[in-house]
């Protein structure tokens, strides 16, 4: 795999889509817009590093590990997104911004954040 980011977004979608119950790779590459072949290629690579594993039927599930890298991206999503829409960026431009942002900011600097949206817009 490329990148990290290519990475934690393909675990980011298989943390979301699991929410609707069994996620196959066809999800996957419908939700990011991928086409199957690239997908299939990723999940192979998620699987040798131990972050997904893949039952006779083609189901994806995150190891414990690659379940803690999702939720740790996702939260930080979450949270960018919506701290910027706080601060007046219209939703589709927050998600955006966010997806880029999560990936290179420093566990310090988001932690410093969190902080700060928790004491002050949550009030």
């Amino acid at each position: 795999m490329k990148t990290h980011e290519s990475r934690e977004n393909y675990l980011e979608a298989i943390l979301i889509l699991a929410q609707n119950g069994k996620v196959r790779a066809i999800d996957v590459a419908h939700h990011m817009q991928f086409s199957k072949p690239s997908v299939s290629r990723a999940m192979s690579l998620l699987k040798n590093e131990k972050l997904i594993s893949i039952d006779n039927a083609g189901h994806i599930e995150l190891t414990q590990e690659g379940r803690n890298m999702a939720e740790r991206i996702y939260e930080r999503h979450r949270l960018l997104a919506n701290y910027l829409q706080a601060l007046g960026v219209s939703p589709q431009v927050a998600a955006e911004d966010a997806c880029r942002i999560e990936h290179v900011i420093s566990d310090e600097s988001f932690e410093k954040i969190k902080s700060h949206v928790s004491k002050h817009l949550k009030k």
